[in-house]
């Protein structure tokens, strides 16, 4: 069989095994962070956040065709989308390795022999093998996110790069760079990310062109491939659009024509110049101009894809982020000016103050014209540095602690770099590297603690001397599914490979090499981010990772290469490819696999029913951030579920397009009044309002304090530094008068709560200044009258609830307003509704196969240890046995003990079960009691010593909380023991206790 059939063959065979593991591991509903969005946008193409993913979202909503109409299948689909797409990227990695090996063994216009096809199918299969089941593209590969299709992107183009080197003497061969140029253009709708392998795809055509090669003229290539980024990045992405939207005002404004008007006008120039210019091309006979001008075409096809975001959003759907339906609103969507920026190449230290403000301005859509308003100004500062890594005011207690700085202390520029290269290069990359590569300790995120979220071998001679407490660990710690050990193998290999590469053929390794550094650690430097992010950035990297992976297969070639001094070619090939093979991909594959199948999963689509299921019919539900909004949005747009519910994201009211929807209709979730005009939350229009303290001390009626708030009057504002005026929050103290009679009609309060019904609210808003969410909020509250239930979901923060936390009684995922008076332990501990938090927890929660999973994810558990177990269990326990009723006590805690999952993942769970152990005992459920008291003694039992030796070795790394929670957890446990008569077990939680407090405070 000829070469090439053998490579298209056995690249499909290893692309069809990653695609059928992908399908296998992928997840059957949402899952948590930005995929519920996604999905739910995919499903009726509407608008994701910026700056948008139009053509993943087109693509996607293909995929979930295949669902026919099953609603519950269709986020399965589209995750099934993600694993086709990650599986063509293994493809395209094998197909790109063995072109790279190919060009590197066989002399231009050789013939492969059957030793070196042998050797270079190996090196494929190894290469896109270990790839395929890394930790960071395996977890990407099996959601419904923008990575596995950029994923794919990144490795297309490069692919066909080389395709066009092996044919560039061919006539015609400019057609391969043109459709790199198209895919360039589609990639843009899908992740930026793939745009950084420009500069190593200038090398490619360099090498291959230039008669002669010189440092001098690799410089050139690369600085010549990063200006084509730059054109990329800033030229068409974001300049295209503000010319059209130059000419779109002068159109509108100047001329008094209509929206759109100046955009179209622009693109009939720009398309009427780039066919004038190919003309020219053709007439002049100028190649190379020509393929520059259809490259640009082809370019802008691609990004046209862009097109359904403003198509999309003059339908104005239920999810309609930044409502980019004229072209400065689509400017501002592509600039992610909701999101800000970070300084670059010079900027401010985090202690340094602002000296001047260069305030600027931009436009909105009014009725007939643009109108001009404020934009974000420009500070100068007393304090700037080059390629400053230390800005964020926000984070500067960080900063001080992980430099070593004192409280007054200036940050240097050696500091500086020092966080450059210590953290975001070091904790921020490399870390992710040696997780993919070498090993993982566990899937808990890295926030300072030295015992989480690092990266290891599985050697203990090395993590011993690296991590803290690897001496100790427990035996839960060694099995836990999350902990993955490579043994150095896979980075050893790869290391082997780029040695033999640049051994080899310099040309080609440096390359491989400039595709590496664009898409890891110049990614790095440009997103310069801060400390303490939300989640791991792993996924960002993934293409470097790729790179990585092309030495991995050229380590079988090395191996080979070695092993031939004693071997033949196809002995040594095979040899180094089993040794490899086991090494690399197998290795990665037995690792991972347990805490990457996703297959049992539900929790996330769980969590958003029991939301929903917790609201009454045409409720307004206040929800915060990722993790309770997008699974909200998925189970509304896709599933159908509980369509009559109105979600409200109070971060999302910061924004004046988000409060002019609430106007819309959604589903069948009625509009939301706020009892205030557009133009008075409009764009640019109290954003921010401080609090200037007028001495007001009594409270201020809400209708008089939104009145002044939302007044034009003059002498109603304060004069600020460029001559405009400016409103401000004169007092912190509100109240409101309560329509008894529609709280009672409308039954907002439960039975037998009605004469706790109060005649004022009143409460005390604690922030130093007000925004539009604030604003938006207390005009809901306050036009609503209580003719709809509001709710709050429970991960909503009380600085985000405008004051009113005293009000809002806990049913256990929702908070409910009600304008209730609280008696003195009600203050201190909060309104409950116990009945209505007993029916939740009893009959109307369902948590799906949380209690089930071999293996459950760190989001998860998080979730259901922080708000499920504590808020609603063990809450509902305590309660419900303070008012005697036993019996439903006995049934919460008996439904608590049955979602326990397999294993203890967390030392939380050991403690907030004590009380339903307690109602267990009491109940005579004795049984049960003594397995969840056992099941949590031998994890502490297990765990404890570990936090002994970090306590004496490493004290940096101790888990301070956990070591509270696990004393805590005995403590409750020996109480609850002594009257019982267990004495075993009274004896053995006892001396863990007396052991474990002796050990952590007296020794």
């Amino acid at each position: 069989m000829k070469y090439e059939k053998v490579n298209t063959l056995v690249g499909w065979m290893v692309a069809a095994f990653a695609t059928a593991v992908y399908i296998a591991t992928a997840d059957r509903f949402n899952s948590w962070w930005d995929t519920g969005e996604f999905i739910a946008s995919a499903y009726k193409l509407q608008i994701v956040h910026q700056p948008g993913a139009p053509l993943f979202l087109m693509i996607q909503n293909i995929f979930s065709n295949l669902a026919f109409g099953d609603v519950t299948r269709i986020a399965f689909f589209m995750n099934v989308g993600s694993a086709v797409c990650s599986g063509l990227t293994v493809l395209f990695l094998f197909w790109t390795i063995t072109a790279l090996a190919r060009k590197t063994l066989v002399k231009k216009d050789g013939n492969v022999v059957y030793g070196q096809t042998l050797q270079i199918m190996i090196g494929g299969i190894v290469g896109a093998g270990a790839y395929a089941f890394t930790d960071s593209f395996w977890y990407s590969a099996v959601e419904s996110e923008v990575y596995a299709m950029s994923s794919l992107c990144t490795a297309l183009v490069f692919w066909l790069v080389l395709k066009w080197d092996r044919r560039a003497d061919e006539k015609g061969a400019d057609r391969w760079l043109l459709v790199i140029m198209y895919i360039m253009g589609l990639s843009i709708g899908v992740h930026l990310l793939n745009l950084l392998t420009i500069p190593a795809i200038a090398l490619v055509v360099y090498f291959r062109k230039s008669e002669k090669v010189t440092m001098k003229g690799m410089v050139v290539a690369l600085f010549l491939g990063m200006g084509i980024l730059a054109f990329i990045l800033w030229g068409v992405i974001q300049y295209l659009i503000r010319f059209a939207a130059q000419f779109d005002l002068f159109f509108v404004n100047k001329l008094g024509l209509g929206f759109g008007t100046g955009v179209l006008f622009f693109a009939l120039l720009l398309v009427s110049a780039l066919i004038y210019g190919m003309h020219y091309s053709v007439k002049r006979q100028r190649p190379l101009l020509n393929v520059v001008l259809l490259g640009v075409c082809l370019l802008l096809f691609g990004y046209s894809s862009f097109a359904m975001i403003v198509i999309r959003a003059h339908a104005d759907p239920s999810l309609n982020n930044n409502a980019p339906d004229n072209v400065y609103s689509f400017l501002g969507y592509l600039s992610r000016e909701q999101y800000g920026t970070e300084p670059l190449i010079k900027g401010p230290s985090f202690d340094a103050k602002i000296v001047d403000v260069q305030y600027n301005s931009t436009y909105k859509k009014g009725n007939s014209t643009y109108e001009k308003m404020s934009a974000a100004p420009d500070y100068t500062y007393d304090k700037e540095m080059l390629l400053p890594r230390l800005y964020s005011e926000k984070h500067q207690d960080y900063y001080r602690a992980y430099l070593g700085l004192q409280a007054n202390e200036s940050p240097s520029f050696v500091d500086n770099l020092r966080f450059l290269f210590a953290y975001q290069l070091s904790d921020m990359y490399g870390r992710y590297f040696m997780w993919n590569f070498v090993g993982r300790e566990n899937d808990k995120p890295q926030y300072g603690n030295g015992s989480n979220g690092n990266w290891l071998s599985g050697i203990n001679s090395i993590d011993r001397g690296r991590l803290a407490g690897e001496a100790s660990l427990s035996a839960d710690m060694r099995v836990n599914p999350a902990r993955n050990s490579y043994y150095y193998l896979p980075l050893l290999i790869g290391i082997l490979g780029m040695l033999w590469h640049m051994r080899r053929d310099r040309r080609q390794a440096a390359i491989v090499g400039f595709l590496f550094f664009f898409t890891g650690i110049a990614i790095v430097l440009y997103l310069n981010q801060t400390p303490m992010q939300p989640r791991e950035r792993d996924y960002a990297y993934a293409g470097s990772f790729y790179a990585f992976s092309i030495w991995i297969g050229f380590g079988t070639l090395g191996a080979a290469d070695v092993l031939r001094r004693k071997l033949t070619l196809p002995t040594s090939s095979l040899a180094a490819g089993i040794v490899c093979a086991a090494a690399a991909p197998v290795l990665l594959f037995c690792e991972n696999f347990d805490d990457h199948d996703r297959s049992e999963r539900d929790f996330a689509r769980q969590v958003a029913h029991n939301y929903l299921k917790s609201c009454e019919p045409n409720a307004i539900l206040f929800s915060y951030a990722d993790n309770d909004t997008f699974p909200l949005w998925y189970a509304q747009e896709v599933e159908g579920i509980r369509q009559d519910v109105r979600i409200v994201n109070v971060s999302y009211l910061a924004s004046h397009w988000y409060v002019n929807q609430l106007k819309n209709k959604v589903n069948d979730a009625a509009p939301v009044d706020t009892s205030i005009a557009s133009e008075k939350l409009a764009q640019g229009v109290r954003d921010y309002l401080p609090f200037v303290d007028q001495g007001i001390t009594e409270a201020v009626d809400l209708d008089m304090l939104l009145t002044f708030l939302l007044s034009d009057n003059p002498t109603n504002k304060l004069p600020m530094q460029d001559g405009s005026l400016m409103n401000f929050l004169p007092a912190k103290n509100i109240k409101m008068a309560v329509d008894r009679q529609s709280v009672l009609a409308n039954k907002v309060v439960p039975k037998g709560w009605e004469g706790r019904v109060l005649d004022e609210m009143d409460w005390t808003y604690n922030g130093n200044y007000i925004t539009r969410a604030e604003i938006a909020l207390l005009g809901i509250v306050k036009a609503n009258n209580w003719k709809r239930p509001i709710y709050f979901t429970n991960y909503t923060p009380e600085d985000k609830m405008a004051g009113l936390g005293k009000y809002l009684v806990d049913e256990g995922l929702v908070k409910k307003l009600m304008p209730v008076s609280r008696s003195t332990q009600e203050a201190k501990d909060g309104l409950v509704n116990v009945e209505k938090l007993y029916k939740n927890a009893r009959y109307n929660f369902d948590w799906g196969n949380y209690g089930h999973q071999r293996f459950v994810d760190v989001d998860s558990r998080n979730y259901m240890s922080n708000f499920v177990v504590p808020q609603i269990y063990e809450r509902a326990t305590q309660l419900l046995k303070a008012e005697g009723e036993w019996a439903k006590a006995k049934e919460v805690a008996i439904v608590a003990a049955s979602i326990l999952p397999q294993r203890v993942y967390d030392v939380e769970e050991t403690y907030h079960y004590g009380d339903i152990v307690d109602t267990l005992y009491k109940v005579k459920e004795n049984k049960l009691a003594n397995r969840i008291v056992n099941r949590h003694l031998n994890f502490l039992q297990d765990n404890l010593p570990y936090q002994v030796t970090l306590a004496r070795d490493q004290q940096a790394a101790v888990d301070i909380r956990g070591i509270q929670y696990s004393l805590a957890a005995l403590e409750r446990y020996r109480a609850i023991l002594e009257p019982l008569g267990d004495k075993a077990l009274l004896a053995r939680a006892t001396q863990l206790e007396v052991q474990y407090r002796k050990s952590f405070f007296e020794d």
